[in-house]
C-alpha cells in the first residue's frame, strides 16, 4: 500500500509501505494487556526496609536466656528493639514480579496503534531532514504548520542528529528513534510522526 509523504515545504508524495504495519487488524484486546504490563514495569518501587537478618551487628544474646528477670530476647536485630530489623517493611523490587512481554506482543500492538493512528489521520510521515534546525524558534514554526505539537516524533539516525536540539525543549513532544518508543508512547501522544528512512528501519522488523 502507499501512504502520504511530505516534505517540510509541503510538497506532497507518496512512499510504498507494508499493510502489515500501517494497515494492520487493530487489536484492541492485545494493545491493552500490552499497556498494562508496560505500565506496571515502568513503575518504580524503590520503598525498601531492612529485614532482621539485614541490619548489621552481633548475633549474639543480649543477656541470659534465665536468671535476669527479663524477658527472653536474642539479637538486639530483633524488630522490637531500636536500629532492629523492620517487620512487614516494603521489600523494593524483589517483592514485585515483572510482567514479561514477548516480541510478537509487542511487535503486533506497535502495528495496531500505527494502523489506528493512519485510520484517524494522526499519522504524519517526512522526507528525511536534510538540513540542520539549530533553533527552537524555527522548530515550533515547523510544528505548528503541520499541527504536530503534541506528537510522538520518530526519526531516523541522520534526521534526529539535525533537530533535536531545536526540539528537547518544547513540551508534549517525544523526539526518539526506532530502538526506544514502546506502544506507551505512541498512546500518550496524539500523533504520530515519521521520516521515510525511519518507517523503512521499522519495516525490517516485519519483514
Amino acid at each position: 500500500m502507499k501512504i502520504e509523504k511530505i516534505n517540510l515545504d509541503g510538497k506532497k508524495d507518496s512512499i510504498e509501505v507494508l499493510d502489515k504495519v500501517f494497515s494492520a487488524k487493530i487489536n484492541k484486546k492485545l494493545i491493552s494487556n500490552v499497556l498494562y504490563k508496560t505500565n506496571a514495569n515502568y513503575k518504580g518501587r524503590h520503598a525498601k526496609t531492612k529485614q532482621q537478618n539485614e541490619v548489621s551487628g552481633p548475633t549474639s544474646k543480649i543477656y541470659a536466656q534465665k536468671g535476669t528477670g527479663n524477658a527472653r530476647h536474642a539479637s538486639k536485630k530483633a524488630p522490637i528493639f531500636v536500629g532492629g530489623g523492620i517487620a512487614h517493611g516494603p521489600k523494593g523490587e524483589l517483592a514485585y514480579k515483572k510482567r514479561k512481554l514477548n516480541k510478537s506482543e509487542k511487535k503486533l500492538s506497535i502495528a495496531s496503534l500505527i494502523s489506528e493512528k493512519k485510520k484517524h489521520k494522526n499519522l504524519i510521515v517526512f522526507s528525511d531532514f536534510n538540513n540542520e534546525i539549530k533553533k527552537t524558534k524555527e522548530m515550533n514554526i515547523i510544528l505548528k504548520k503541520f499541527e504536530i505539537l503534541n506528537s510522538l516524533i520518530i526519526l531516523d539516525k541522520g534526521s534526529k542528529e539535525k533537530v533535536e536540539k531545536s526540539i528537547r525543549n518544547i513540551p508534549n513532544i517525544k523526539v526518539t528513534d526506532i530502538n526506544h518508543f514502546s506502544a506507551f508512547d505512541i498512546v500518550k501522544f496524539k500523533k504520530v510522526v515519521f521520516t521515510e528512512s525511519s518507517v523503512k528501519e521499522l519495516e525490517k522488523r516485519y519483514a
